[in-house]
């Protein structure tokens, strides 16, 4: 055993041996997850089913029937209206973040089926500009509505968003008001939306259609609200309830019908559209 007592250097990271990307560190309970095991857990840690993000794709793939997903709408490009120049212009921002999530804006709408029943459905993606709600963001909503109203058919929406995109402006918060009046003219047709708020849902997202589904579902420990805790305590000057915000807090507050975990969400959203069906003269 004389090795034992060698005195050894400390391992390096030029030594060490690192597997990139096959492992996933829990940032709420720290756990580290085997990648694949963490993938076929829906982006759910298996400790402490905290909920990490997901990719539009990823999401359709799990929620929808195999194959049913048809993109819609995605020709649709934001344009730079005010010539909006931070750091970086807007064109430029715009066509990093396409390289990055391979979308053309922070939504990826479209039709497919879920369990058999046709349906128009919205993912947002927070990897594109926090998930913002621009000109095109609003447009597509409202489309995605009307074709839910003219197809009769359910419109269900994932919502994740830090707000109105700021590098757009007035143009911006028009599309709180644009997707409102288009999800009322769905329901004057009998028709209905279901609303799922993922962590973060907040700004005017959260203040527009996305909190005014016939049901509105939480993520478990989803940020949901218009201005973020942070904000609003500063703002008071009080110390906030704890758990704030959170989809908890608003399911015990009535402002949400239930929260649903990842794994269970498919045969929820299911179960219903049975009940819509009921209830609206849905094609489902």
């Amino acid at each position: 055993m004389a090795w034992s007592k060698i005195n050894k250097a400390p391992l390096t990271k030029s030594t060490r041996r690192d597997i990139p990307g096959l492992w996933v560190k829990c940032s709420a309970c720290q756990e580290i997850i085997y990648r694949k095991d963490f993938e076929s857990n829906l982006n759910v840690c298996l400790k402490c089913q905290h909920h990490f993000p997901i990719s539009p794709s990823e999401r359709l793939q799990k929620f929808l029937d195999p194959l049913s997903f048809q993109p819609c709408d995605q020709d649709l490009v934001s344009s730079d209206p005010l010539n909006f120049v931070a750091k970086k212009a807007y064109s430029v921002q715009l066509e990093s973040y396409f390289l990055r999530t391979l979308q053309r804006d922070a939504i990826l709408c479209g039709e497919g089926t879920l369990k058999g029943r046709p349906v128009q459905v919205g993912v947002f993606d927070f990897a594109f500009m926090g998930g913002s709600m621009g000109s095109v963001v609003g447009e597509k909503i409202k489309r995605l509505f009307e074709r839910a109203k003219e197809k009769k058919q359910a419109a269900i929406i994932f919502s994740s968003s830090g707000g109105a995109r700021m590098q757009e402006g007035l143009l911006s918060l028009m599309q709180m008001a644009k997707t409102c009046t288009a999800l009322a003219q769905l329901r004057q047709e009998g028709g209905a939306m279901i609303s799922v708020l993922t962590d973060p849902t907040t700004g005017g997202v959260a203040a527009s259609y996305a909190l005014l589904g016939d049901v509105n579902i939480g993520e478990p420990g989803a940020l949901i609200g218009f201005a973020g805790p942070r904000v609003i305590q500063q703002t008071i000057g009080q110390s906030l309830p704890e758990g704030f915000q959170r989809s908890e807090y608003l399911l015990e507050h009535g402002m949400l019908d239930l929260i649903c975990h990842r794994s269970t969400l498919r045969s929820r959203i299911a179960q219903i559209l049975d009940i819509l069906l009921q209830k609206h003269d849905l094609h489902v």
